[in-house]
């Protein structure tokens, strides 16, 4: 699949992120900031492999998609601290992440390495091991069924983890035509 093909599931897409993203987990934090700068924080425990792994995750307060992400990222051995921004949208902007690359949430290793979207651990593993030469992150646009966090039975649409580059571009980082490729 190309990169053009990829944005042509965007439209059908847009139902299954606000579904995905207006369920509000148990215990999710409520209250709504009033500055438009502040962040609401919240640290997760978890015992990571080594100190790479641990990540800040920014992400909306009622995503639960993102938490199932976050989820499967922890399985892992990746830590999080969540924040909750008031403007996701200039957020991403300041980050340099375009439109038709966002997704429900950013992740951001202590390198400051991106990680848009539900990219499977394996791929950010993998990034990490050897970031590629004037990398921003990494990227699975808008929401596929089936990927990391997005599971819907045995529902799946197969789709394309796009490399993210400083200059803006992106390439073609690996090809997900299977849900058991997102584990190995």
């Amino acid at each position: 699949m190309n990169l053009k093909t990829c944005f042509n599931y965007l439209p059908s897409i847009a139902l299954v992120l606000a579904m995905g993203c207006s369920q509000q987990p148990d215990g999710a934090a409520t209250d709504k900031p009033t500055d438009t700068q502040q962040l609401v924080s919240t640290s997760v425990a978890t015992p990571a492999d080594n100190a790479n792994n641990a990540m800040d995750v920014y992400k909306s307060p009622s995503c639960g998609c993102c938490v199932d992400w976050i989820d499967h990222a922890e399985q892992r051995g990746f830590s999080f601290t969540t924040h909750h921004p008031v403007d996701f949208g200039q957020f991403k902007a300041d980050k340099g992440i375009a439109p038709r690359y966002q997704s429900c949430h950013t992740a951001v290793s202590a390198e400051g390495y991106l990680f848009e979207g539900h990219v499977p651990a394996r791929y950010v593993k993998q990034f990490l091991a050897a970031p590629p030469a004037d990398a921003l992150g990494l990227a699975v646009p808008a929401m596929p069924v089936g990927t990391p966090g997005m599971e819907m039975g045995d529902r799946f649409s197969p789709y394309a983890v796009l490399l993210l580059k400083v200059d803006g571009s992106a390439e073609l980082f690996a090809q997900v035509d299977s849900p058991a490729q997102q584990y190995q």
